[in-house]
């Protein structure tokens, strides 16, 4: 889901702000975060051996309510986060990461929350030869989230604006290719910010909006495509195209949120090469190398919608199942963006079981 992230994020919000003259608010960040990598596998535990630290820098696009969907969330921020950490492990290395994130806030506009997904590079990735004791990344280029929470002040004086807070930062490459063990850093990460042109920042618009149910719509029928590539855990096994359709229904019950019920049907190639590969290599596992590597699921799922973009969250159930791969329980995460009067998306998620990702799908579909 997180290659494109930044493209949706420009997509959405290239015409927000049109009005006689224009206005672009926006502030600048830098912080400097000190924490720890968090032991949640095991085998990435002789990886843990110091205290990563790095820097944020951030632009946020300030909103004011200029839209309907600003007004809704209380006027969050939209922008780009670059991060440098570096892992304090020598065969972990540095990572570099530039995100797409949105800026929610609460109490008063004192506490921020910040979701943002991207892309990072890390310097140090799996060598088989040079560097095969990093087990956690298998690829240079990862996909990458993060959460912050932080206590804000803004323009405290002349714009200077002052935060404190925690944040996670999340590293993998979705099983592109293995190993992919990841990591999570969790972080203390304290800063200073500065409101440009902060004279001139408008007012806040307050307007009395239809009501949330007015948004509300028929059953929309909706038809998927996915595509992506992946590799199973056995290191070199190679990379494979992975296909899925889906068929589901929607619902829109208010501005913010729609339900949906479908089915998926997954052609993963990797799988069909794993079956044959364990029918030699595990004769305990009973195993003819003829198993059928189809899958078919069902699922609900809810989007929460941010103007043309949505929230993408799926829990689904294999109801064909032939070889027993993870568990039957699969999850579905990511964005989707709307185009022509609703009727056409793009999409990009990472699918997975609970937290251990089998893939990133790209995805375009309609809604009828």
């Amino acid at each position: 889901m997180k290659y494109f992230f930044l493209f949706f994020l420009a997509l959405n919000c290239c015409v927000i702000f049109s009005q006689e003259k224009k206005l672009k608010p926006f502030s600048l960040e830098a912080d400097y975060l000190y924490g720890s990598i968090l032991e949640h596998n095991p085998d990435i535990a002789h990886l843990i051996t110091g205290h990563p630290r790095g820097l944020i820098l951030t632009y946020n696009r300030k909103t004011y309510g200029f839209n309907e969907w600003e007004r809704r969330y209380q006027y969050p921020d939209w922008g780009f986060t670059f991060t440098y950490q570096n892992m304090k492990n020598q065969y972990l290395g540095e990572n570099y990461g530039l995100y797409g994130h949105y800026n929610w806030y609460f109490f008063n506009r004192n506490l921020v929350i910040r979701l943002g997904q991207g892309v990072a590079y890390t310097t140090n990735p799996y060598d088989r030869e040079t560097n095969y004791i990093n087990n956690a990344y298998g690829t240079r280029f990862l996909s990458t989230t993060f959460l912050k929470a932080n206590y804000v002040k803004e323009n405290l004086y002349k714009g200077l604006g002052f935060h404190a807070g925690f944040s996670i930062i999340h590293y993998s490459n979705a099983n592109l290719r293995a190993p992919n063990n990841s990591t999570n850093t969790w972080a203390f990460n304290v800063g200073l910010s500065y409101l440009v042109d902060h004279e001139e920042f408008p007012e806040y618009i307050v307007k009395d909006d239809p009501p949330s149910s007015s948004h509300a719509e028929k059953l929309k029928y909706n038809f998927a495509f996915r595509f992506g590539w992946n590799e199973s855990d056995v290191i070199g096994q190679g990379q494979y195209p992975f296909y899925v359709v889906s068929a589901f229904v929607d619902k829109r019950i208010n501005y913010e949120s729609t339900f949906q019920a479908g089915v998926d049907v997954f052609f993963a190639h990797f799988l069909k090469e794993l079956i044959y590969y364990q029918s030699i290599a595990f004769p305990e596992y009973n195993l003819s190398g003829d198993e059928d590597y189809k899958r078919v699921g069902l699922f609900i799922g809810h989007e929460l919608r941010f103007n043309k973009v949505a929230f993408v969250s799926q829990l689904g159930y294999y109801v064909y199942y032939p070889f027993d791969f993870e568990n039957r329980v699969y999850n579905r995460l990511g964005l989707k963006r709307y185009f022509y009067k609703d009727k056409i998306f793009a999409s990009v998620t990472v699918k997975a079981h609970w937290a251990k990702a089998e893939g990133v799908e790209f995805g375009i579909g309609v809604r009828l």
